[in-house]
């Protein structure tokens, strides 16, 4: 995109003289005859008018006397189709692929300190984009190639996902890759390094109604019996996700000086979004915290197993299996689902949302009241449940549920 214009005269230049283009730079010079045509070419393919622009002089002039002929002498038009003229630059230039639109990002991720973000962007373009779309220009997508590539990204998934609700789910994640791509050319555009974004921004929709509320958390009886059935390392990481709703990857980066005993509060340094924050903790949750760190050193990792070495990405996988299988719970729940055992609880018992959506690491409260929303109690429901009818027309029934002992087996 190019900006193109001729200046009015400034007082004291003569013959359609521009301020920028005058013969002697100043646009008050009332000697010169002619004027010059200016153009300010973008570098970089943006359209969107927030890239950087170079003025440049077109090869004619502009003279009010002498007719133009479309080489010295240019008129308006004349200079107007020569600014709007693709460059040999603009020529020559490699289009962006949708492979580089992902590595950029990948970069500017990295380099925002966004790492565990970016290991996820650069696994969902790996897997899932660069096979079919890789070798695709930016600026030769179609709104209709990306939707088969999205229906068929989908299906795909759903046939490797032996769950009941595998359409649902796989529909899920595909919105998800979906995401990461259009983030990737979105960055993509806000660089200047396409010349629209009108393919993917607005016409290409995700999958609707395929997100749920989270369904599985603990109970707290349930959470002592997993806690119970823990083993070894396994047990003090487990009370920790507990305590805190913090994920597996922030649990494993704690060091001891983290923990800050006066004000009751775990620092995590460096969290999914890259932003630091404080996770406040009951009395129980501090005095947790005091136990395993008292006496040690502060840059010593907080959580760790095997004598001391260091918590990897799926090093939880197998000893969390056993442990949920031991402590019978059906159906079984992730380590991940410990963090959501603690937003869900900590909302039931009437923990504002915000101060929920802050200490999970939220920037604000809407991944909250989007999975756990229907949890936290409001006034709709303590008014229904204050003021509508009783019918008197649900039947007494003498059934009472079995208790879970400790020497109980299903």
């Amino acid at each position: 995109m190019k900006k193109f214009k001729r200046v009015r005269p400034a007082a004291g230049c003569r013959n359609g003289v521009s301020r920028i283009g005058c013969a002697c730079g100043q646009g008050n010079c009332t000697l010169a005859t002619s004027a010059a045509w200016l153009t300010k070419p973008a570098i970089g393919p943006c359209a969107a008018g927030g890239g950087t622009y170079k003025v440049a002089r077109l090869p004619g002039v502009a003279d009010d006397f002498e007719a133009a002929n479309g080489a010295t002498v240019l008129s308006f038009i004349q200079a107007q189709d020569l600014a709007l003229r693709p460059t040999p630059q603009a020529q020559t230039a490699a289009p962006m692929t949708v492979a580089q639109a992902m590595a950029d990002y990948v970069d500017y991720l990295q380099t925002s300190g966004r790492e565990s973000a970016a290991v996820t962007a650069a696994r969902a373009g790996r897997l899932h984009v660069l096979p079919q779309l890789g070798a695709v220009p930016v600026q030769a997508l179609t709104t209709e190639q990306l939707r088969h590539w999205l229906a068929a990204l989908a299906n795909r998934l759903a046939k490797r996902n032996g769950h009941e609700d595998a359409l649902r789910r796989s529909r899920a994640t595909a919105n998800r890759i979906l995401g990461t791509l259009r983030a990737a050319l979105n960055h993509a555009y806000a660089e200047c390094r396409v010349p629209s974004d009108n393919t993917w921004r607005g016409r290409l929709k995700p999958f609707r109604n395929v997100a749920v509320a989270r369904k599985r958390y603990l109970s707290v009886p349930e959470a002592q019996r997993l806690l119970n059935a823990a083993q070894g390392d396994l047990r003090a990481l487990v009370q920790a996700a507990l305590q805190t709703g913090a994920r597996y990857s922030e649990l494993t980066r704690l060091k001891v000086h983290d923990f800050d005993r006066p004000s009751g509060t775990v620092g995590i340094a460096k969290s999914k979004a890259g932003r630091p924050r404080r996770v406040f903790l009951t009395e129980e949750g501090t005095a947790f915290f005091h136990s395993i760190t008292i006496g040690r050193g502060g840059d010593e990792l907080m959580l760790h197993h095997h004598g001391g070495k260091p918590w990897r990405r799926t090093d939880q996988w197998w000893p969390m299996h056993h442990a949920v299988r031991r402590a019978q719970l059906d159906p079984p729940i992730s380590f991940h689902g410990l963090r959501h055992t603690y937003a869900s609880l900590a909302l039931m018992n009437g923990v504002p949302m915000q101060v929920v959506s802050e200490n999970l690491g939220h920037a604000d409260t809407r991944m909250v009241e989007k999975h756990y929303g229907h949890l936290a109690p409001s006034h709709k429901r303590d008014a229904i449940r204050a003021g509508a009818a009783r019918f008197g027309l649900v039947a007494a029934s003498n059934v009472r549920p079995l208790r879970w002992s400790a020497g109980c087996r299903s």
